[in-house]
């Protein structure tokens, strides 16, 4: 019996029973285990730190508690326990951040001057506000369901949210418009999911090992690697998105503050076996001036 543990918001346990049924179709029993962490607790208003989603889960599992752990790549802290390692990053959906407004149909473009968008991140902040100064941003965390709920109650006039998120909870006619990775470049590894075990388990490395995609472990680790040489962490404002086609690696970066100033961009290419020192180049370029 393999025990996975999972945060208990509903995205979670959807992307739980995802990893969950792929281990269950190799012939494996997967039980769900439910932790509690930081980020399920934190008062609604209060705006999430480095590894606020990650960090009961990795000691439960370091305790022995669960066996694996399912997190959203874009969430784990660049800095791992050594004795922890991500057996598989099993499938990536749509990298790109979505507008979402109460009553559909908008884009970026149309949106009224002054109208108030909702996210919790700097890096959406930052792209939102280089792309559109005329527009305002509001401070709004919780989940994805909590943000939906106040954006309906109208709280805010529209969000910022990822893409993949609201397409696993079943609400992507919700989405208005997928947004340009140029205009808003996607965080490191978002849309992945990492599936994490400890380094000493041979029976979970093999069975998680088996749902590991290399080209997904290629990209996200590439731009994991980006963000660590600028020397930001998980919320810092910058934007990574590798996509291998026909052989060649294609690096997306960019990076601006949370005013929306100092905008840099990059498009660049090499090789799958150049991706480890190109990501270390581009990162260390786009380093705060």
């Amino acid at each position: 019996m393999l025990r996975l543990g999972t945060r208990g918001s509903r995205l979670a346990l959807v992307q739980s029973e995802l990893v969950a049924d792929r281990l269950r179709r190799a012939g494996h029993e997967v039980e769900l285990v439910p932790v509690v962490t930081a980020g399920d607790v934190r008062p609604v208003d209060t705006a999430p730190g480095e590894g606020m989603f990650v960090g009961e889960l990795a000691a439960a599992l370091l305790a022995g508690e669960v066996d694996l752990a399912v997190h959203s790549a874009k969430d784990l802290p660049l800095e791992q326990d050594p004795r922890l390692v991500v057996a598989a990053y099993p499938e990536r959906a749509d990298a790109r951040d979505a507008l979402v407004t109460r009553d559909g149909g908008a884009t970026l473009g149309t949106l009224p001057a002054g109208s108030l968008i909702g996210t919790d991140s700097p890096r959406r902040a930052g792209f939102l506000l280089a792309a559109r100064p005329d527009l305002r941003v509001g401070s709004l965390h919780g989940n994805v369901d909590t943000r939906l709920r106040r954006l309906d109650e109208g709280q805010v006039d529209a969000l910022l949210i990822a893409a993949a998120g609201v397409e696993r909870l079943g609400l992507a006619g919700r989405i208005d418009e997928r947004l340009d990775v140029e205009v808003v470049a996607p965080a490191p590894g978002q849309g992945a999911l990492a599936v994490q075990v400890r380094a000493d388990s041979a029976a979970a490395l093999a069975a998680v090992g088996r749902l590991d995609d290399p080209e997904v472990r290629l990209t996200v680790e590439t731009e994991r690697r980006l963000l660590g040489a600028t020397g930001g962490g998980c919320r810092a404002p910058v934007g990574a998105l590798a996509e291998l086609r026909e052989g060649t690696l294609h690096l997306l970066a960019a990076a601006v503050t949370p005013e929306g100033l100092d905008l840099r961009l990059v498009r660049i290419e090499t090789s799958p076996e150049g991706a480890a020192e190109l990501a270390w180049s581009v990162g260390r370029k786009l380093r705060p001036r």
